[in-house]
């Protein structure tokens, strides 16, 4: 799925999700990654959402996002709430789903300049 056809600036964004993997601008990216509007972090060690540790949670506070946004892969999945937590108990707002989903918003985000990470588990 095509997502923009156009360079919308000077900031990352995902240009397209496939099976193939996540296009952030024009690299595809074949395992999960981590993603804000300036940096990327590719091979997030996370092949499902059911593996998702809060070890694997800290590299995102990296970012200092104020958004983040979880995508699970070709479903929407559920985070335990003590995953909730990590990102609450620091005033950080979560959003958890679908990856095809998490793309479309975080380039919305991006595009609006909020201060968005999105950490994100192929289709």
């Amino acid at each position: 799925m095509d997502l923009t056809l156009q360079n919308p600036g000077d900031h990352l964004f995902i240009r397209s999700v496939s099976g193939a993997g996540i296009q952030v601008v024009d690299t595809v990216y074949p395992s999960a990654l981590i993603l804000s509007a300036r940096e990327l972090i590719p091979d997030w060690p996370v092949k499902s959402v059911e593996e998702i540790a809060e070890w694997h949670l800290e590299k995102i506070l990296g970012l200092n996002p104020e958004i983040v946004l979880i995508g699970t892969g070709g479903r929407q999945a559920f985070l335990p709430p003590e995953m909730l937590m990590f990102f609450y108990d620091r005033q950080i707002g979560i959003e958890v789903m679908s990856t095809d989903a998490a793309c479309r918003t975080f380039n919305v985000l991006v595009s609006e300049s909020r201060n968005v990470a999105a950490a994100l588990i192929p289709v």
